[in-house]
């Protein structure tokens, strides 16, 4: 039996030719020129979505920002195998997940403009907002899934974190804790190459989806630059765990074209020709030479995905810069989700600062 690991599913190669796998183009059989062209359109949105809010940083408008460039095959393939009531508990960078579950595009650069403690309404989605501790999603991800569980839920949570989460504590407890308790988790590791100014090869010795083997789960690589081959992976491992199979692994090898965040300079620690090599492998341009292969690329589908990227990256523009500043007062709100004597006290010491203050 062929080792899962060793060699990444792929069902689309860079230059759009459909590769022969049964066993996971079957996963995959129902996804006709609609859906594939749903996948180009969200791809490309995602990225205009991703280059404004960057561009906004560089402006002054948001404080901080984590570029998925490069990543979109990744995120919208594996967006696109959940359910509604699937649960999504997602890192800093999953903001093409986020569009694909429905997030308003006027409220995603909300936290990261830090006039709010959050960019959506969880529960409006079933997808948590941007974790910045690095790792941590995995164990309340682990946890929430436990507790579906016990509820009776035939639901999958998916944890999305990246390369650089792995060599973390938390994502080892949650790996092991699901594993003992048949948690329905799809641990869903972006392999983007780079942790921060870290290779990927300083984190692990060996391909990191086999570290689910020694947890007792299924562990898969994909081609992460592949959106059908993502697709197809998610989906087996979203209908094992809401069937109640327990939890399984994913690693998806794709790379992050831009910087760790807005902060971040990633010619100090990477080369040109490593660029120019995953370039070639660019996610969007291998989606449409597939479209282009299958005679559904015209010149009606460009303009309606473009006049859709225009209309989108506008009103992430306009909506950020018009994002109103909070009162003060607001950053003791929601702290605790009951009033909390301490709070209020400090709410109260500090207004009155203010008060002095502007006298």
């Amino acid at each position: 039996m062929t080792d899962p690991s060793a060699y990444p599913v792929q069902l689309v190669q860079p230059d759009g030719q459909r590769v022969l796998d049964r066993e996971h183009a079957a996963l995959v059989a129902d996804v006709g020129p609609e859906r594939l062209r749903q996948l180009y359109e969200d791809m490309v949105v995602a990225r205009r979505i991703d280059t404004e809010a960057t561009a906004l940083q560089r402006q002054g408008q948001l404080g901080l920002w984590p570029p998925l460039l490069g990543q979109e095959a990744a995120q919208v393939g594996s967006a696109h195998a959940l359910h509604a009531d699937d649960y999504v508990f997602c890192s800093y960078r999953e903001a093409a997940v986020a569009y694909c579950r429905g997030v308003d595009p006027a409220s995603i650069t909300r936290m990261w403009r830090g006039v709010a403690h959050s960019c959506w309404e969880p529960d409006e989605i079933n997808m948590t907002n941007p974790a910045i501790v690095v790792g941590a999603q995995g164990l309340h991800a682990t946890g929430y899934a436990y507790a579906a569980h016990l509820d009776g839920a035939e639901i999958a949570v998916v944890a999305y974190f990246g390369d650089g989460a792995t060599s973390q504590g938390d994502i080892a407890e949650a790996l092991g804790f699901a594993a003992s308790w048949s948690a329905p988790v799809v641990f869903f590791c972006q392999n983007n190459q780079w942790a921060i100014s870290e290779p990927v090869g300083v984190q692990s010795a060996t391909p990191i989806a086999r570290r689910a083997y020694g947890y007792g789960m299924p562990g898969v690589r994909v081609d992460g630059n592949d959106a059908l081959g993502v697709l197809a992976v998610t989906r087996q491992a979203v209908a094992r765990a809401r069937a109640g199979g327990g939890p399984s692994f994913i690693e998806a090898i794709t790379y992050r074209m831009g910087p760790h965040t807005t902060a971040d300079d990633p010619a100090r620690y990477r080369t040109a020709a490593e660029l120019e090599l995953w370039r070639r492998r660019d996610p969007i341009d291998r989606m449409r030479r597939l479209l282009e292969r299958e005679q559904l690329w015209d010149g009606a589908f460009e303009r309606r995905v473009r006049d859709r990227s225009d209309a989108v990256g506008e009103l992430v523009r306009s909506a950020t810069i018009g994002m109103p500043d909070p009162a003060p007062a607001a950053l003791f709100d929601h702290v605790y989700a009951t009033p909390h004597p301490l709070i209020d006290e400090e709410r109260r010491q500090y207004t009155a600062y203010l008060e002095g203050v502007r006298s």
